[in-house]
């Protein structure tokens, strides 16, 4: 599937994207839950291109911008995973103190039925919209209703430890379980950025890394995951990551993530990269100098090997 089209502008959108079946939520993760809301939104019209009505910023960083990152899929990842999903276009509404105080009814009538032309909407039971989140399940429906549009209200997806939410998978990466988020969204969560300059100091000690900064991503528990990392062309290949501060460095001023792929020869400085967190291996403390260090990345690649290799991962890791 291609990326899907985004459209930020409610105000000016090309006749071809207009009268979409339309899932709404900010759908941070894209996980199981949210997945339930598109199938509903394309089985109300599956003749009509699958659309999703999101926000960005996301509303929680508009009203609370001094909030560490929170972000599962920032936008550029949350496109991907819906256009994997089949979504054709992405109406990234951009979250402004005028759309924060846009009535309800106002939101409904010039927004998804003026300005998109909604044939079909679909959202979970507790989305709401407009000011003060005026505009809940109930709402909709009677407005929906008087305005000829479709509406599908989808329960919320539960296990066995409740309902399902973007909240819940945080707190699984927070606390080192990525094998748990990886069930609860459908996939493996990954961090993606743009590979930059280190120290080079990997390179001396023997593990040559691809650094990202964590940007406006969740940080997840610091420390040492088997990952796999997808490269520019579409390869998907084992590594060993550390997430942190390089206490044993002298620390740094912002979280890291640093990635020796293993048995891989190549410039990655200014491209592009996935990093999947697959395992937590250990906790991310400070050595008494540079051999203890090695030691321990040296423990740390060899059972990186060992989990990647128990997993089904495929001849190119999955992909």
């Amino acid at each position: 599937m291609s990326n899907p089209v985004i459209i930020s502008d409610w105000r000016a959108v090309p006749a071809e994207w207009r009268g979409c079946a339309l899932a709404m939520g900010n759908m941070d993760g894209v996980h199981r839950g949210h997945r339930a809301v598109l199938r509903a939104a394309h089985a109300g019209r599956p003749e009509l291109p699958l659309g999703v009505l999101t926000f960005e910023p996301h509303p929680r960083e508009f009203f609370r911008p001094d909030d560490p990152p929170f972000r599962l899929t920032p936008l550029p990842a949350k496109a991907a995973a819906l256009g994997a999903l089949g979504v054709k276009v992405v109406f990234a509404l951009p979250f402004d103190a005028t759309l924060a105080a846009m009535p309800a009814e106002a939101f409904m009538a010039e927004i998804l039925h003026q300005g998109l032309g909604a044939r079909h909407l679909a959202c979970g039971a507790d989305f709401a919209f407009g000011h003060r989140r005026g505009g809940d399940a109930c709402f909709l429906g009677r407005a929906a209703e008087a305005l000829g549009i479709g509406l599908t209200v989808v329960p919320q997806v539960v296990d066995s430890q409740g309902p399902l939410s973007s909240t819940r998978i945080r707190r699984l990466l927070q606390d080192g379980y990525p094998e748990r988020a990886t069930e609860k969204l459908g996939r493996p969560w990954e961090i993606r950025g743009e590979v930059v300059h280190g120290d080079k100091l990997g390179r001396v000690l023997g593990w040559p890394t691809a650094n990202i900064w964590l940007g406006r991503h969740l940080e997840p528990a610091r420390g040492v995951y088997a990952t796999t990392v997808v490269l520019a062309d579409g390869r998907e290949l084992p590594a060993v990551s550390n997430i942190g501060r390089r206490p044993t460095l002298g620390g740094d001023a912002q979280t890291r993530l640093e990635t020796f792929i293993f048995d891989f020869s190549g410039d990655l400085y200014g491209h592009e990269i996935g990093v999947r967190l697959r395992h937590f291996l250990r906790e991310d403390r400070k050595f008494d100098g540079l051999e203890p260090l090695k030691l321990a990345i040296a423990e740390d690649e060899r059972q990186a090997r060992q989990v990647l290799a128990s997993l089904d991962l495929g001849p190119a890791g999955g992909r």
